[in-house]
C-alpha cells in the first residue's frame, strides 16, 4: 500500500514538472509577409519563418499567418478563435497585418481603416484576457522606389492606425513598416531587390520564367526583416530577450 502512495505521489509531481517545464508559446498571426511557405514556393520565405529559429528551446513558435489575409478575414474565417482558446498566460502574441486590408481592389479582404482599428483592438484585448502579451507590427513595406531612388512610404495610413493603438492601448510595437524601408533604402534601389522575390527566367526551378515580387522576401530578405524584429525586441527589453541565442 505504501508503495503504491509513493508511485502516485511521484507520479502527480512528474505531472506539474511537464506543466511548468512547458515553452512559452509565440504566436504569429498575419498574412503571407509573415506565413510559412510550402517547398513548391520557395525560394519565398515570410519572415516568421527565419524568425522561429532564433530562440533557445523554452520556446516555441507557433506562426498561424496565412497569405491573403486582412483582419477582417482573418476573425471571419474562424482562425483566431483557435488561437484565443490555446492562449497561455504569459505567451506573446506579435499582430501584423495590412496588406490586404488596404487592398481596396480585393472587395473580398478589404478593410477600411476604422474597421482595421476594431480588429486590432480585439486582437488585444482578447489576448490580454488571457493574461497573455500583444505585440502590435506594423505592416512590413513593399519595395517601392520613386525616380530619386527614394524608398516610398506604402502603408499609410494603416501604419499609423497601429502606431496610434498601440500608444493609445499602452502596447508594445514594432514599426516594422519604418525599419524595412531604412533597410531597403541602405540597399538602394537595385540592390533591395537581393532580398525579394525577383530573380530572372531559368534561375530557379519553381519560377521557371523568373519571378518580380516587391512584395514577398527570398530565404535571405526573410531573415534580414526577422533580424530587424529581434533587434526591436532587445532594444525594447520586451520579456522575450532572454530567450534569443542569436
Amino acid at each position: 500500500m505504501i508503495r503504491i502512495y509513493i508511485l502516485a505521489i511521484a507520479f502527480i509531481l512528474s505531472s506539474f514538472k511537464i506543466v511548468e517545464n512547458k515553452p512559452l508559446t509565440i504566436w504569429l498571426i498575419g498574412d503571407s509577409t509573415m506565413a510559412e511557405k510550402p517547398t513548391n514556393k520557395f525560394p519565398e520565405h515570410g519572415w516568421g519563418m527565419p524568425f522561429a529559429n532564433y530562440f533557445n528551446h523554452a520556446v516555441q513558435v507557433k506562426n498561424k499567418a496565412k497569405n491573403g489575409r486582412s483582419t477582417r478575414t482573418f476573425l471571419q474565417e474562424n482562425l483566431w478563435q483557435p488561437i484565443v482558446d490555446s492562449l497561455q498566460e504569459g505567451d506573446y502574441v506579435f499582430i501584423q497585418f495590412g496588406h490586404n486590408d488596404e487592398s481596396q481592389k480585393h472587395a473580398d479582404r478589404y478593410t477600411s481603416p476604422e474597421d482595421y482599428r476594431i480588429n486590432l483592438l480585439k486582437f488585444i484585448n482578447e489576448t490580454r484576457s488571457k493574461k497573455a502579451n500583444p505585440i502590435l507590427v506594423t505592416p512590413v513595406s513593399r519595395r517601392y522606389f520613386d525616380k530619386e531612388g527614394k524608398i516610398k512610404q506604402t502603408h499609410l495610413p494603416y501604419s499609423e492606425v497601429v502606431r496610434a493603438l498601440a500608444k493609445e492601448q499602452q502596447v508594445n510595437m514594432i514599426d516594422l513598416d519604418e525599419m524595412s524601408r531604412d533597410l531597403y533604402q541602405q540597399f538602394g534601389d537595385e540592390g533591395s531587390k537581393l532580398l525579394f522575390l525577383d530573380f530572372p527566367a531559368g534561375q530557379h526551378p519553381n519560377y521557371p520564367e523568373g519571378a518580380k515580387d516587391g512584395t514577398h522576401f527570398n530565404d535571405y530578405g526573410a531573415r534580414r526583416i526577422a533580424e530587424l524584429v529581434l533587434q526591436e525586441i532587445k532594444k525594447q527589453q520586451i520579456g522575450l530577450t532572454t530567450y534569443i541565442v542569436k
